[in-house]
């Protein structure tokens, strides 16, 4: 669990993260990183989170941020907002180093993303264009941390990743791993074997895997439909 001082690094941003309040320090109402970003540096993808405010206080440099496709660039003393539902990517457009104050509220488990999603990256689990994992790990991060791409529709994100997270708990992947983020207080040994599910054999795992394939196909052709039906 991030501690008030702890650092994670991007390497697909270009951005150190320096954590200042946590979601323990602030009762879960306020989770504050001090950010720091290379010179052209950028979030890969355009991102949304449902249920966070997320504020932006330029120290240093300038900050490109887009939200639904209009940008911004926030220079030194100057703030952004970024309203809870919002599609929203942001970057460095200049070779100055950007140093801004991000505030998330309410925190929710946003801490824990940053060390899981990076840590990821820093391994060579995620790819090294767009910064993201896999479609099944990507199902079980975006579940647990509230924390989904601007496209596809939120609905058919919400749907797609139901279908895949249970697929990609079964084959192993996790939200959370102790390698990032630290051992989680131990439940009592009868409920850590009811969570814990049985190794997936060989042709299980083929069968699960074809089955996620089949639930992609499925809810991209159904965000097909719904959109071609609203062009009608």
């Amino acid at each position: 669990m991030a501690k008030v001082g702890d650092t994670v690094e991007s390497p697909a941003a270009g951005t150190r993260v320096v954590f200042q309040k946590t979601a323990r320090d602030t009762n879960g109402e306020l989770l504050q990183l001090d950010i720091f970003m290379r010179g052209g540096g950028r979030v890969p993808f355009e991102h949304v989170h449902p249920y966070q405010e997320e504020r932006f206080d330029v120290l240093s440099g300038t900050a490109r941020v887009s939200m639904r496709g209009q940008e911004r660039d926030v220079g030194v003393g100057e703030t952004v907002v970024v309203p809870a539902g919002t599609p929203h990517v942001w970057g460095n457009p200049s070779e100055e180093e950007l140093h801004v104050i991000v505030e998330l509220r309410p925190a929710l488990k946003m801490e824990t993303w940053f060390e899981t999603v990076f840590g990821l990256q820093r391994d060579g689990k995620a790819d090294p264009e767009n910064g993201l994992p896999n479609l099944l790990q990507l199902a079980l991060i975006a579940r647990e941390y509230e924390f989904y791409l601007a496209r596809p529709p939120l609905f058919v994100q919400r749907v797609l990743f139901g279908l895949l997270a249970p697929i990609g708990k079964l084959l192993g992947y996790k939200a959370r791993y102790p390698e990032y983020s630290g051992e989680e207080e131990l439940l009592p040994r009868a409920e850590r074997e009811r969570e814990t599910p049985s190794a997936a054999t060989g042709p299980m795992r083929r069968a699960v895997v074809v089955g996620a394939g089949l639930a992609v196909v499925g809810i991209l052709l159904l965000g097909r439909r719904l959109r071609s039906g609203r062009r009608r």
